[in-house]
């Protein structure tokens, strides 16, 4: 098996091409294969010599330490996906420029001792829209779907953390908050499991309010930016929909809440310009108004403000 060794590992390099999801798999079927075959060449030998038992114990325990898991293919596919990370960041070539008639400008490389990594300034809340945490991890662990999110919290209030906080998670999409329209490079995402229409778990919620926590203690996230996937996307997303508890989170810190006491919005009121400073795209004016009900309202998204909505509205946008 020594001697096929190198030839298995050409054929492999064959196969998968630059597909590190294809050579990661192929490694570990590899691996798995050369291991078993072991054991079935130290069984046929043992039964002419006992002495071979032994090696039959260390084949199997070579056997139990191979890559194991449902995600073993995946956390692979990470670790290659890093490397190659990695190695971009390293890179020191600098921009070749050329002017209006295609000569190239003069340019250099000079490293700055001032710099640092870019951190996340923002927190997208989604719900899964699935039936379980384990249907979720799948979803994001395969390549053909293109989502994932930085953490995903199950129902028991286990939380999976699934992307670096430093890198970029498929997770926003398409839409707009103020001026952002790139939410992928400068937010983390945290997928909650929830179908959309049950109620958030007591301790999803206190795994949340935990992670939370954390996240706007070391990144330094400030209390406006934590806001829904609903309200980045009205023209395209429910989530995390009415029933998720945003007063609770407003009271620990974690986005606004309206006061108890409202006071009413004037007449002169202008809700579009209103929704518009908060942060929604009112280009569609209707999914603005849906995506903030859900979000601040709750009890009624339908696309009219009352005068109730209204008040709650005057009563929000002066806190941002």
């Amino acid at each position: 098996m020594v001697f096929y060794a190198p030839c298995a590992q050409l054929m492999i390099k064959r196969i998968s091409g630059n597909n590190i999801f294809i050579k990661a798999a192929c490694c570990i079927f590899y691996f798995k294969i050369k291991t078993y075959l072991l054991i079935l060449v130290i069984l046929q030998l043992s039964m002419k010599n006992s002495t071979y038992f032994i090696l039959i114990f260390y084949a199997i325990f070579l056997a139990s330490c191979s890559p194991k898991g449902p995600y073993a293919v995946t956390d692979k596919v990470y670790k290659e996906k890093l490397k190659s990370f990695v190695e971009l960041i390293k890179r020191q070539i600098p921009d070749t420029l050329k002017d209006t008639i295609g000569q190239p400008i003069p340019s250099g490389w000079v490293g700055t001792v001032n710099f640092g990594i870019r951190k996340p300034n923002y927190v997208i809340i989604h719900y899964t829209a699935q039936d379980s945490v384990q249907e979720t991890l799948h979803t994001f662990t395969i390549a053909k779907t293109q989502v994932s999110a930085h953490y995903v919290i199950a129902k028991n209030g286990t939380v999976y953390h699934m992307v670096n906080d430093y890198l970029r998670a498929n997770q926003a999409g398409v839409g707009k908050w103020g001026s952002v329209t790139d939410m992928n490079s400068c937010s983390l995402g945290i997928e909650i499991d929830n179908n959309g229409k049950d109620p958030f778990t007591d301790a999803q919620i206190n795994s949340l309010l935990l992670l939370l926590a954390d996240l706007k203690k070391n990144y330094n996230i400030p209390q406006a930016n934590f806001i829904g996937h609903q309200d980045y996307a009205p023209k395209r997303k429910p989530d995390p929909g009415p029933l998720f508890p945003w007063k609770v989170l407003a009271t620990h810190g974690f986005g606004y809440w309206s006061d108890d006491i409202l006071e009413l919005a004037p007449d002169d009121f202008d809700y579009n310009v209103a929704l518009r400073l908060i942060g929604y795209d009112t280009s569609d004016l209707k999914a603005a108004i849906v995506a903030f009900k859900r979000h601040f309202v709750q009890a009624d998204i339908t696309p009219q403000l009352t005068q109730l909505d209204l008040n709650v509205l005057y009563n929000v946008y002066k806190k941002y």
